[in-house]
């Protein structure tokens, strides 16, 4: 497949808009897995007769979005960000992150550098405002947008005693600098002449400041995946563990290699393409599938489950992203593969979406070695997938997870870090904002619920600690500002720039916008691995053909792009499934 055939404009598949409002209708867990609800079709009723909107429920209330509507809920997704914004740039900054409940700003927790919870994402550098640069540009303001760049560029300086997870600094400080570097000094200028006098790249050399910072994660590591930490001013901890998320170690590709191909250095990108390749190799000979956590010496998995939530998730968005970035094939024959295999061992319940009978397509956590369900949860990271399937093609499948996805949100007006499909329960409850559902929601072109998030503390946006008594936590993490929002906005601002035909952007893992660019499909050097051709065709797994159940755009049916994009009776169906009845 070439990248523009996956790409579609902003790598985008905007579907008609009265086929995707079905995404605000009451979706939600009463049915546990291995029960059948042996639905059954007329073959005499034409397929439209379910969308009906003189009989069908779901057609009367959400077959149209007016205007209107969008402009108000374009507004409000406006007005959320900047009372985020507006209340960290008063309360919190320098810090890194506002407590919206306290109205105080946080930074790394020094009297217990045992806190990973907090230490590994903050660093002493004023993270959300660097997490939020190219938010304000996406939103219209260059002026604030200038500010804030000056701003970094006057007070920000990674020399600092803070040891900091290598995934969490690249994805959130180093993806958002290089972005807005290229937003600053791209000569096609999508929103504008945003740059300013006296700017001389400063933010691409904090960039590579900082990756040069993480190299020493990629040193003495048997296998080439690097270690998880590092402290920035003097490399790896000494009391540093040897195990890392497959997540972690492999999802640093792209913006590694954007900074690679802007400065004309290879290493970036090598370190960063030999993890991704070290893991790939460790994969399973009978399933194709990768573990969750794995020693970083010794190659060994020591988390054996497979799954698309947390610990594994970004790597496979980050294969497919590279291709689309760099143009390499191996990463899209790894992406290929890595499908495939998913399709084959996790995706359980009937073979289509949007036919036949049975259970609705979920997709479930499995040993990687023998394919057997290891447990009964999925984790709200998992929402990140319909999007990947959008880009990839597979619209049928992103429809229905997507669906059920939703549904959760609809029950419980969050999504649970954890939900127990079988219990139809959470098994943890807490929710800190995060974006995966309104990412695929975006990708898919499609709406969600604004009122849910609008119930704010006094300063900023928290944490729920509990999603059903929704009682809160004291922290609002940058991603809310950086991804959340922003795709909130997207949503309704048809006229983006980013939405022009003549745009092509693609969203890192973070939410950071990057150009598909001819520049970044162009190397300075030779050749990035001289010895390790063929490395790809080593250890073919064991999988039989690839399923019917892996479609693309051209196979959904002409009529189903102008109606809502799943039959009532599978919205119902999904509705009982998680407890709406």
């Amino acid at each position: 497949m070439q990248w523009r055939s996956i790409v579609v404009g902003l790598v985008v598949l905007r579907l008609s808009l009265s086929c995707v409002l079905w995404l605000a209708f009451g979706l939600g867990p009463n049915v546990s897995w291995g029960f059948n609800f042996h639905l059954k079709e007329s073959p005499k009723r034409s397929y439209l007769s379910f969308f009906d909107g003189n009989k069908d429920e779901y057609v009367r209330r959400y077959s149209s979005f007016p205007d209107t509507l969008k402009a108000k809920m374009k507004g409000m997704a406006k007005e959320m960000f900047y009372f985020g914004y507006d209340n960290y740039m008063k309360y919190a900054f320098p810090e890194d992150e506002l407590n919206p409940i306290d109205c105080e700003g946080r930074g790394p927790d020094v009297l217990n550098p045992s806190n990973i919870n907090i230490n590994d994402v903050l660093g002493n550098y004023s993270l959300t405002l660097i997490d939020t640069l190219d938010t304000l540009l996406v939103l219209g303001n260059v002026t604030e947008f200038q500010r804030a760049v000056k701003l970094v560029i006057d007070t920000v300086s990674f020399d600092k005693d803070s040891t900091v997870q290598v995934f969490e600094a690249n994805i959130r400080i180093l993806g958002s600098l290089i972005s807005a570097h290229i937003l600053l000094t791209d000569p096609k200028h999508p929103f504008g002449n945003v740059g300013f006098e006296g700017y001389d790249n400063e933010l691409l050399h904090l960039a590579h400041d900082l990756a040069v910072r993480l190299l020493p994660a990629f040193e003495n590591t048997s296998t080439g995946i690097p270690y998880p930490r590092v402290n920035l001013k003097t490399g790896v901890p000494p009391d540093s563990i040897n195990e890392t998320c497959t997540a972690g170690a492999g999802s640093l590709l792209v913006e590694f290699g954007i900074l690679s191909r802007l400065i004309g250095d290879s290493t970036f990108e090598w370190v960063a393409r030999r993890a991704v390749k070290a893991l790939w190799n460790l994969r399973s000979n009978e399933t194709g599938l990768l573990g969750n956590v794995v020693n970083i010496q010794t190659g060994q998995w020591v988390g054996k489950q497979s799954g698309l939530g947390a610990g594994m998730d970004s790597f496979y968005e980050y294969l497919l992203k590279s291709y689309i970035l760099f143009g390499e094939k191996e990463d899209y024959k790894m992406f290929q593969a890595a499908y495939e295999s998913i399709q084959n061992h996790l995706r359980k319940g009937r073979e289509s979406c949007n036919e036949g009978e049975g259970d609705p397509p979920l997709y479930v956590n499995v040993n990687m070695f023998s394919g057997e369900i290891m447990n009964t949860w999925i984790d709200s990271l998992q929402a990140f997938f319909p999007g990947l399937q959008v880009l990839n093609g597979d619209v049928d499948n992103a429809i229905c997870l997507h669906a059920f996805y939703y549904a959760i949100w609809k029950r419980f007006g969050a999504l649970p870090e954890r939900y127990n499909w079988q219990l139809q329960a959470p098994d943890v409850l807490f929710y800190p904002l995060r974006p995966e559902l309104v990412e695929s929601t975006y990708l898919l072109y499609q709406v969600t619920t604004l009122t849910s998030l609008r119930k704010m503390p006094k300063c900023g946006y928290a944490t729920l600690h509990h999603v059903v008594d929704k009682s809160k936590e004291d922290r609002m993490e940058s991603f809310f500002l950086s991804e959340t929002c922003k795709y909130l906005y997207l949503l309704f601002d048809e006229d983006n720039p980013l939405h022009r035909s003549d745009n092509k952007y693609i969203f890192t893992t973070e939410g950071h916008v990057v150009p598909i660019d001819k520049r970044f499909r162009e190397k300075q050097w030779n050749d990035l691995f001289p010895c390790e051709e063929g490395a790809l065709a080593e250890r073919k797994p064991k999988n039989p053909p690839l399923p019917s159940n892996i479609s693309n755009c051209n196979r959904i049916p002409e009529e189903r792009r102008y109606t809502l994009p799943l039959k009532s009776v599978y919205m119902r169906q999904i509705d009982h499934m998680v407890g709406l009845f």
